[in-house]
């Protein structure tokens, strides 16, 4: 029986991996998380990946890491915390690992190293984060690189970029867009043309799934997006279609919106206060977000579509 250790698993997609590999009876897995999960209490230890005596503890008898744990908000505060949970905590898991000669990890990066308005990047495209999550990611990547060059004939690391993840009971930036849409209160900034690249949930563990049932030898990156591509537009006129709702056709120029973010911005300093409106969002969701995932899509074949996907989300949450 392999074993397995989750690490930020009582999260979004640590809840749904869990769920897909515990049909696998051949499977020992544990889940160590800062949080408890909501689902799968009885194989949770809580505990941070800042704290590496933790991690030791956690990781006897392990044969394989699963590093999903990240500090990943647009607002994150102080900005520290990128760096201390996202490059520091994968330096204490490369440690913990070393400790119990762990040789097998699995660890979700992300598209964000690539910046924004890249030209659908495949994985050999140079890394020009734009955010402090996108360049605190790239530094653990290289972290990850390393301690696999330290010896390359025993280890194995697969890294995988994932862009945007949606789907059921998720709160993050597609579920507030869908949420808009369903309630009326969406408002189109730019002129929807801009296509985004998503990955839906179950295709996401699904992939993770395959990775561990087709082990590769040494070093590997995967970016993960479904294909094809929305634009704003057909993305809209898709959530239309599922909910039976019409949107008037009202646009506000990119700058105006960024304008507004702006404002927002400021709103935030002085109260201390989060809101949902940012220059940062709004700069997001006007931006031209396309993710070469040929590669992936060569070894796996998701068992959703994208379409598919977006009506289980929709279904789920709004009807």
């Amino acid at each position: 029986m392999k074993n397995i250790a989750i690490i930020g698993g009582s999260g979004f997609v640590g809840t749904k991996l869990i769920s897909i590999l515990k049909e696998k009876n051949s499977l020992n897995l544990s889940n160590y998380d800062k949080n408890q999960s909501s689902e799968y209490s009885n194989i949770t230890h809580i505990g941070d990946v800042r704290n590496l005596e933790q991690l030791k503890e956690q990781l006897k008898d392990q044969d394989l890491v699963i590093l999903l744990a990240a500090e990943h908000r647009d607002d994150v505060s102080p900005i520290s915390l990128y760096y201390d949970v996202n490059v520091e905590g994968m330096r204490n898991v490369l440690r913990a690992m070393n400790e119990h000669n762990i040789k097998n990890i699995i660890f979700t990066s992300t598209v964000a190293i690539y910046g924004l308005n890249k030209n659908n990047p495949e994985e050999d495209h140079p890394a020009d984060p734009f955010n402090h999550y996108g360049k605190s990611k790239w530094q653990a990547e290289q972290l990850l690189r390393e301690w696999y060059e330290k010896e390359p004939e025993e280890r194995a690391a697969m890294v995988i970029r994932p862009t945007v993840i949606f789907g059921e009971d998720n709160r993050g930036n597609v579920y507030n867009l869908l949420y808009q849409i369903a309630s009326g209160k969406f408002l189109m900034v730019g002129n929807g043309k801009n296509k985004k690249s998503m990955a839906y949930v179950g295709n996401v563990a699904s992939f993770i799934k395959h990775c561990i049932e087709n082990k590769e030898e040494g070093f590997h990156v995967y970016n993960y997006a479904d294909k094809p591509d929305l634009s704003m537009n057909e993305l809209i006129k898709e959530v239309e279609r599922s909910l039976e709702k019409k949107l008037p056709p009202i646009r506000i120029p990119f700058w105006v919106g960024l304008l507004g973010g702006y404002a927002f911005d400021t709103l935030s300093f002085i109260t201390r206060k989060n809101f949902s409106v940012s220059s940062v969002r709004v700069k997001k969701f006007c931006a031209t977000t396309q993710f070469d995932s040929t590669k992936l899509h060569n070894t796996f074949t998701p068992p959703y579509s994208i379409h598919e996907g977006l009506k289980r989300t929709l279904q789920h949450e709004f009807i």
